[in-house]
């Protein structure tokens, strides 16, 4: 029975150490950590960690807290004061200033302690004013977060197919640099065997180099978009990214016509809502000014209690409190005139941002214009690559047999391999470009 145990236990401590073992080998220091992440998975931690997007909610927060200042406003202002003072002697001059003076006796020590209130009923609507201005700036940082929450997925979006785009190139190099090693090798043979001249087999290892040179450029490339893609998620630079899931933007049948991106644009743009609200906000501030000629009516109060009583007669060495409420009303006369310049800046400073804002659609218009077309491109991009790759491959295929037929020249072999590898990165090319097309139209159009 005991011997069971022990065996158990025994089995239990091998397997333990070996899978610390096992855990202890893959995160050796100077490996890099993984990770296969979706295009939505990216997006998420994007917005939750980028600074720029953190920096942008930080100014809708603070919006937030002039909303609520604005709002205050609606409240009693209420001080309480406090004083105490020194008096000096008071002299009398009854023959003049150059004779002596008689000498009043006063109380030196001065207190007084006492509060006031002031409850605005009318000021011309300002303080509401202010409220909708402060309301209008608060949509106005909400829609400019948003913007920037769709740049930053756009720019997510662009490392991420960069490196979807590098790594299909890498394949496709490796692979290709494979046959070649391959056929350089077939070469070798037919030199040997005095076959084909030895300039054959240096323009082979030639375009050989080339490739692994090519190779070596690509790898690098994954290496920057790779971390472009950490600093944007808030990961460690050495966070290798592995680009998983399907991407959409290749499907032509998805494609919606010109007329329904514009209007989609227009009403969901965000840089036409920042625009639109930038507009409202000129006409509230206009608003505001003409309210500065405007009556202001209130109600006031104040009490104090002050030591000693000097502001009566007669005059007492003691304590007293005095207070006083009532309705307060004023107008700036200067106002009336002062004024009417201000109004005018404002008003034109209104037209121009209605300009602005037009400019603004106009500029809308034109780059879903632009967007749309370059997008539809990129889809009749992958139908071409497609057809031309089933050409290149049956020309590769062709000159191939040809050349070691003897019946072409190596010249005709390389530009043939050139031509079909050539292929295969346009289709991966133009497949990337109309994804990333694809989502630069949701951008423009308010979707992403």
């Amino acid at each position: 029975m005991m011997m069971g145990y022990l065996v158990k236990y025994i089995s239990f401590l091998t397997g333990f150490i070996l899978a610390c073992g096992t855990a202890f080998a893959q995160m050796q220091p100077g490996q890099s950590a993984a990770a296969s992440l979706t295009l939505n998975q990216i997006w998420d931690k994007a917005e939750h960690y980028n600074k720029s997007i953190q920096m942008q909610q930080l100014h809708v927060q603070s919006s937030e807290e002039d909303i609520k200042n604005a709002k205050a406003e609606h409240l009693p202002q209420i001080n309480a004061t406090g004083e105490y003072a020194r008096v000096s002697n008071m002299p009398l001059y009854y023959n003049g200033l150059f004779n002596t003076p008689s000498q009043f006796p006063v109380l030196h020590n001065f207190y007084r302690v006492g509060g006031d209130a002031y409850f605005n009923l009318y000021n011309g609507n300002k303080t509401n004013l202010k409220i909708a201005e402060e309301k209008t700036e608060h949509q106005i940082r909400e829609e400019q977060k948003n913007l920037t929450v769709a740049e930053i997925k756009l720019r997510a979006t662009s490392y991420f197919l960069e490196l979807q785009r590098s790594q299909i190139f890498r394949q496709l190099m490796l692979s290709n640099i494979a046959d070649q090693e391959k056929q350089l090798a077939r070469i070798r043979q037919l030199q040997k065997n005095g076959v084909v001249l030895k300039s054959d087999v240096l323009r082979a290892e030639l375009q050989l180099s080339r490739q692994r040179l090519t190779l070596t450029q690509i790898e690098n490339d994954l290496a920057i978009a790779n971390q472009k893609l950490d600093i944007l998620m808030g990961e460690p630079d050495d966070l290798k990214v592995n680009p998983v899931g399907q991407v959409a933007g290749t499907d032509s049948a998805a494609l919606k016509g010109y007329n329904d991106y514009i209007a989609e644009a227009l009403s969901h743009s965000y840089q036409g809502k920042i625009s639109e609200q930038e507009t409202n906000l000129r006409r509230l501030q206009l608003k505001d000014v003409k309210a500065n000629v405007s009556p202001k009516v209130g109600l006031f109060g104040n009490y104090a209690y002050s030591y000693p009583q000097i502001q009566f007669y007669p005059y007492g060495p003691v304590l007293y409190g005095l207070g006083m409420a009532g309705i307060r009303a004023s107008i700036s006369v200067s106002a009336l005139y002062h004024n009417k310049h201000k109004i005018k800046a404002s008003e034109l400073e209104f037209k121009r941002q209605e300009l602005e804002h037009e400019d603004t659609q106009d500029m809308i218009r034109q780059q879903v214009n632009e967007v749309y077309l370059r997008y539809k491109e990129a889809l009749n991009r992958i139908s071409v690559a497609q057809t031309n790759i089933h050409q290149a491959t049956e020309n590769s295929r062709i000159v191939n047999n040809t050349y070691f037929n003897q019946l072409s020249l190596v010249t005709d072999l390389l530009e043939a391999n050139t031509q079909l590898l050539q292929t295969r990165f346009d289709l991966a090319a133009a497949k990337i470009s109309a994804q990333m097309q694809y989502y630069q139209l949701q951008k423009v159009i308010g979707n992403l």
